[in-house]
């Protein structure tokens, strides 16, 4: 390297080292007061194994072992979790006077809490794997439901981000949706409301938003939107109901969007592919896209 090029290499550091002086959003450089991105994408991993012991758990443990490993894996988690959610709290609006020694308490009442969770959260996954078993003549087994769908992942994070969502931590459930959505294709907000059974088939695409109410026996297909009419509101719209309310026993096709948070979508309709819904539709209804003209044209 010779002193020429050195001397802009310099020039170039310093220059993007005087960028990070203001108070811009993106300048954040507090690292040990920010969540841990990784550290929380690791507590889903781990969390999975408790969820799916046969399916996630390390291949080199024994079964005769499984209540000794299982013991070190849940205080791994609650160890790293409580730590996450200690630094988030520090966001929230709800607690901002709390002293360290407040907020880690706090937090272990939190993660005690989500933690005590963890055997309804499975007991809705069980009737999600049925749901998908049952849903899917492709379906071999649900051991394949299990270990191939991206549907069920998504769920099995969104159930667990939900339960936090509830306990009121802030930014956490969001990763873990948002680490789903990036792995699966499927973007779940934590804050929606969804019942047993729920089936996602096939899943690319999907966006399911933050007030969205969704019953039971609900099944959706590939590139649905459970949406907002606008965001044109922004934040002034935070708090409100944006996304429609699904009934029990719905299936929506490929390619449909539901759209509003006045939308109902009664019990047991079957909204089809392509279709554009910002009124509610009555039970016992099927709603269809009128067929497009085809055009057949010579070369």
């Amino acid at each position: 390297m010779d002193r020429s090029d050195k001397q802009r290499i310099e020039g170039i550091v310093q220059r993007i080292l005087d960028d990070f002086g203001d108070d811009r959003a993106i300048n954040k450089t507090d690292l040990c007061n920010e969540p841990d991105k990784t550290a929380i994408i690791d507590v889903i991993d781990k969390l999975m194994k408790i969820l799916y012991p046969g399916y996630y758990s390390d291949k080199l443990y024994k079964i005769y072992s499984l209540k000794n490993n299982m013991s070190v894996i849940i205080e791994d988690v609650i160890f790293h979790l409580k730590k996450q959610i200690m630094i988030v709290l520090r966001y929230c609006k709800k607690f901002p006077e709390l002293t360290d020694a407040d907020l880690e308490d706090k937090a272990m009442d939190i993660t005690y809490e989500f933690m005590d969770k963890i055997p309804q959260i499975r007991d809705y996954l069980e009737t999600d794997i049925q749901a998908a078993f049952d849903g899917d003549p492709a379906a071999g087994s649900k051991d394949e439901v299990i270990l191939s769908y991206p549907g069920l992942y998504a769920i099995s994070v969104y159930r667990m981000a939900h339960e936090l969502w509830l306990l009121d931590v802030p930014m956490i459930p969001r990763i873990m949706t948002e680490h789903a959505h990036s792995v699966t294709g499927i973007d779940i907000h934590p804050g929606a409301t969804i019942g047993k059974y729920f089936f996602i088939d096939h899943g690319t695409g999907i966006v399911i938003g933050e007030t969205t109410i969704i019953g039971e026996h609900v099944k959706i297909y590939q590139g649905v939107t459970l949406g907002g009419l606008s965001t044109q509101g922004g934040q002034k719209l935070k708090g409100a109901k944006r996304h429609p309310t699904i009934g029990d026993n719905v299936t929506i096709y490929s390619g449909a969007s539901i759209l509003g948070g006045e939308t109902i979508i009664e019990d047991n309709v079957v909204v089809g592919g392509n279709t554009f819904i910002t009124n509610s539709v009555e039970k016992d209804t099927r709603v269809t896209a009128k067929k497009q003209e085809l055009q057949y044209k010579n070369n």
